[in-house]
């Protein structure tokens, strides 16, 4: 399976470079993720429900960022088991270029490979259902980044629901860590 996109992002790009890097903001953004914690230097395990086709289990696996170069992009390599639902290991490209000083182009390339009952529920199915997970990562991306800004800007989040506002206090701090000159 291979996946090829890009999204506009309205901020700059030292801002999205620092949510890519922030586990807390992975962690509120990815579909299903329920912990994201750091093994080692630039390597996670991650734990998720997912649920593709008639097919629901709990992947736990690891994620590797490598080729970093702030703040353009980087490499990820990642490997997940889910029991008798199988396993699913590939990787990724993320390139960050300035459209201007206020906006981000986004690009991304990844690959993966699946394999046990997730191999046999055809590809059309898993294609399907990772570009739905792609979108909607990059939906709460793009809403988190526009709430953190909000938030800065002194709008008041009391109506957001809860996971929002797990973004919004996630963004404020990388907001924070930005303005004091740490990029990642």
């Amino acid at each position: 399976m291979q996946m090829v996109g890009e999204r506009q992002l309205p901020v700059p790009r030292e801002v999205v470079w620092a949510a890519l890097n922030d586990v807390d903001v992975l962690k509120a953004c990815v579909p299903g993720c329920e912990s994201i914690n750091e093994v080692g230097e630039r390597k996670y395990e991650v734990v998720m429900q997912a649920a593709i086709g008639p097919i629901k289990a709990r992947f736990k696996g690891t994620m590797q960022i490598s080729d970093a170069v702030a703040p353009k992009g980087y490499s990820l390599a990642f490997e997940g088991a889910g029991g008798a639902a199988g396993f699913a290991r590939g990787g990724a490209h993320v390139d960050l270029a300035e459209i201007d000083t206020n906006n981000t182009l986004l690009q991304y390339r990844s690959e993966a490979t699946v394999g046990g009952k997730l191999a046999q529920i055809g590809a059309r199915l898993v294609d399907s259902a990772a570009r739905v997970m792609a979108d909607r990562f990059f939906d709460a991306f793009v809403k988190a980044l526009q709430d953190a800004g909000a938030s800065e800007e002194g709008v008041d989040s009391s109506n957001d629901d809860r996971s929002t506002k797990a973004q919004v206090s996630g963004f404020r701090g990388m907001l924070r860590r930005l303005k004091g000159g740490d990029p990642s």
